[in-house]
């Protein structure tokens, strides 16, 4: 069998189709959409490198929700790019006291760009949640949708925060009433 070059189409007899992303001395690396980066030996019986032609032909039809699927995962687990969210101006600088109501202990002060931020990772780590149960397939679309109404009271528990935020569309929204 010829050797595979990185970014060509593999077909293993058990995981299916994956890409190589890597070329080593007597295995490649290979990304599978449903099993991430596995190291396969170029031995492995039933391996088969297809070109593009075969490729093209067996998916006539792109499965874009698998392709979405994957690059989400790949952006997440390999990526620490996040949303930039700007706090609202008139909290720039400022404060949080945490005051005790037994005068002779002592409060605790926090500038406010820290708590922010916390408040941030909270959210963005709620939308990891939401996209991991979402696309998660052992789940049945009722436990999806049972999982997915906790996030939605959590957001709106989360509301109180949205006062933080320069911009309206960073906002937490809650369940909406009809």
């Amino acid at each position: 069998m010829e050797t595979g070059r990185t970014g060509q189409i593999i077909k293993h007899p058990i995981y299916g189709k994956g890409t190589i992303v890597r070329v080593g001395a007597t295995f490649y690396t290979i990304q599978f959409p449903n099993r991430g980066n596995l190291d396969i030996s170029m031995r492995t019986e039933g391996l088969e490198l297809l070109e593009v032609e075969q490729v093209e032909e067996e998916n006539e039809q792109l499965d874009l929700p698998m392709m979405e699927k994957t690059l989400r995962r790949i952006l997440s687990e390999y990526s620490d790019i996040q949303q930039i969210v700007p706090i609202g101006d008139k909290w720039q600088g400022g404060t949080i006291l945490l005051q005790p109501a037994d005068s002779s202990l002592k409060g605790k002060e926090i500038p406010i760009e820290t708590f922010f931020h916390k408040i941030v990772m909270v959210r963005d780590r709620l939308r990891v949640l939401e996209q991991q149960i979402n696309a998660n397939g052992k789940l049945e679309d009722a436990e999806k949708v049972d999982l997915q109404q906790y996030i939605t009271r959590i957001y709106g528990s989360l509301t109180t925060f949205n006062v933080l935020f320069k911009d309206q569309a960073h906002y937490f929204v809650g369940e909406k009433k009809s």
